[in-house]
């Protein structure tokens, strides 16, 4: 899986496997394990993403009056 969007994507599939009453113990155990590396890998994930925020909106030449434009949070 490449992108943060589908590691999401598999995160919450996982999550909603393990909840069917259907699932062995032994199949909720491995989706469990994949779900607990994956959930690892997206905090990272945001952790890098959050320094860069902050990298950003900490620039020299940014103005303590300038709001920085978040365009990847606006709904399209």
């Amino acid at each position: 899986m490449k992108n943060f969007e589908e590691r999401l994507a598999r995160l919450e599939a996982l999550s909603e496997k393990i909840r069917k009453p259907e699932i062995s113990l032994d199949d909720a155990l491995k989706a469990f394990e994949e779900g607990i590396k994956l959930a690892g890998t997206l905090e990272k994930d945001l952790e890098k993403i959050e320094g860069r925020i902050e990298l950003l909106m900490n620039e020299p030449d940014a103005k303590p009056d300038d709001t920085p434009e978040l365009t990847l949070f606006d709904e399209l």
